[in-house]
């Protein structure tokens, strides 16, 4: 029988119904297990008297100042073995336009504060989709009913029997690449950790991570099986951040690579209350060496990690012990069983310990797809492992390096640059804040190196020539970018991965002056 996490949910609100299970952070609104697990049969319920079944594509797109209703409805969906689509809601009417169309969901629950005079819910997400508002306050489009209206009386236990390979989730991902492909994620690949029944700590676990990501999804149900309470930020600002470490305690927090470089190089890094923290972990996207190693200058009595996982791979993950992190702390540790790893070449060779090829990655037990993409699959899927595009190397003890993304290797005068490496260099420059090399054309060596940097406060006086002078101490000459610019802000997407597309189509649009470098754009 196949485990679901609802059954985590009822159990907690079975065994601790009392306790706080969530918490939004900016509004200092709770929700207990008991709430959430009653709750959640009632809107199943309701949802299952307007013609929600089993089976049906319900899209979420609903802000993350709604969290304690997002886990709400993500719970009830579950429980109507309904698949769950959780939108980003930072998305172009445009881009939610396409994923509905692939989606094709039979209804959207959407919340309110989303729509404008100027952006009509109907643009984004038009007929014959029927929407379901989560709050009052707006005139609702033809066919549109609200929660409210729908919830059914009885709060009791409710679940449609669903079976291991049922689509629990469709994951679209982040598309710093091109167009979002969504992840078919089943109930049997769900679930990161086991159900359990924890020791109730009282302990918490502060993230931002968005809902609709899968770092973001794993914090609604883990946490409680830690016994620990989650602490949910739903916008993340550096103050914020240090605010409610300092004001909430929690023993944990889980940070993505761009919000840690932002902690390190803010003024209250160093002199912030940080002592109640045990636990750092970190993931998604690499991570620069520097910013690891003062994160764990700056918490000696915590451990302090570094892991590695994508939405394709379902349960497959990589995990990094204080060991390792000791010895190899530019890795993201090693696979959790049954994940088996292998570095590749071009031509899906092994490659020797040491050598960077492509990371690929193997799970009996979860093996996903792209939903409605067979081509995509194919591609990604070949022979049973999976092909993350990732570049990186296996050290003699079995730990992972990942050195960036395959769209990433840049070959300079025929010698292969990874852009991850270059940044990391860059990072360890005091004057820099933020940093994202690319590769641009060139007439004689192929492509070169283009680096975009944010200075931190009081850098204003911007060398160019320091920069690189910096980065000869630690690379190759031929991995030192000659080209180097300035800019207020690094263009992101809503997990905070820089979209270098974009900053390749700036340097298009731009002059090309290589005479020009370390201007201020």
């Amino acid at each position: 029988m196949v485990e679901l996490l609802t059954d985590q949910l009822r159990h907690m609100a079975g065994e601790f119904p009392t306790q706080t299970a969530y918490v939004n952070t900016a509004t200092d609104t709770s929700i207990t297990f008991e709430h959430w697990n009653a709750r959640s049969n009632r809107i199943a319920r309701g949802l299952a008297k307007v013609g929600i079944d089993k089976g049906d594509r319900i899209a979420i797109y609903v802000t993350a100042d709604h969290v304690l209703d997002w886990i709400v409805y993500y719970a009830a969906l579950h429980k109507l073995a309904a698949v769950a689509v959780p939108l980003n809601t930072r998305l172009s009417d445009h881009e939610l336009r396409a994923i509905h169309q692939h989606a094709e969901p039979a209804a959207t629950i959407v919340s309110t504060d989303l729509l404008t005079s100027d952006r009509p819910i109907d643009r984004a997400f038009p007929a014959p989709h029927p929407l379901i508002m989560d709050s009052d306050g707006h005139d609702l489009p033809a066919g549109t009913v609200r929660l409210g209206d729908i919830l059914a009386d009885d709060a009791s236990d409710t679940q449609a029997p669903v079976a291991a390979d049922d689509l629990a989730d469709i994951m679209y991902t982040s598309g710093t690449t091109g167009r979002p492909k969504g992840v078919a994620v089943t109930y049997e690949t769900l679930a990161v950790s086991p159900n359990s029944t924890p020791e109730w700590t009282g302990d918490a676990w502060l993230t931002a991570a968005p809902l609709f990501t899968f770092a973001g999804l794993g914090f609604v149900y883990s946490p409680m099986k830690m016994g620990m309470t989650a602490l949910y930020l739903p916008r993340f600002t550096v103050d914020a951040w240090f605010d409610n470490v300092e004001a909430r305690h929690p023993t944990a927090v889980f940070v993505v690579p761009a919000l840690a470089e932002l902690i390190v190089a803010h003024p209250r890094f160093a002199a912030a209350d940080l002592t109640s923290l045990r636990i750092c972990t970190l993931g998604s996207a690499p991570l620069a060496p520097a910013t690891l190693r003062a994160l764990q200058d700056r918490l000696p009595d915590a451990v302090v990690l570094n892991s590695y996982g994508m939405t394709e791979g379902g349960p497959s993950v990589f995990s990094m012990d204080p060991e390792g992190q000791r010895k190899y702390p530019d890795a993201v540790g090693r696979p959790m069983p049954p994940t088996e790893v292998r570095i590749v070449d071009e031509a899906g060779e092994p490659r020797p310990v040491g050598a960077v090829g492509e990371v690929v990655t193997r799970n009996f037990r979860g093996r996903r797809r792209y939903y409605n993409d067979p081509e995509a699959t194919a591609d990604t899927w070949r022979d049973g492992w999976l092909h993350s595009g990732d570049l990186g190397f296996l050290n003699d003890d079995g730990y992972l390096h990942i050195v960036g993304r395959a769209k990433d290797m840049i070959i300079r005068g025929g010698h292969n640059v990874y852009a991850a490496e270059v940044e990391a260099a860059l990072y360890e420059d005091d004057r820099i804040k933020e940093a994202a090399v690319v590769g641009i054309p060139h007439d004689v060596l192929g492509e070169d190196l283009l680096a975009y940097v944010v200075l931190n406060e009081g850098h204003d006086g911007f060398d160019a020539a320091g920069v690189a002078a910096h980065c000869a101490g630690r690379l190759a000459d031929y991995k030192v970018p000659r080209t180097v610019r300035t800019l207020a802000a690094l263009p992101r997407n809503a997990t905070g991965k820089v979209l270098k597309r974009e900053l390749v189509a700036l340097w298009e649009a731009d002059d090309h002056d290589d005479h020009d470098r370390g201007r201020k754009d």
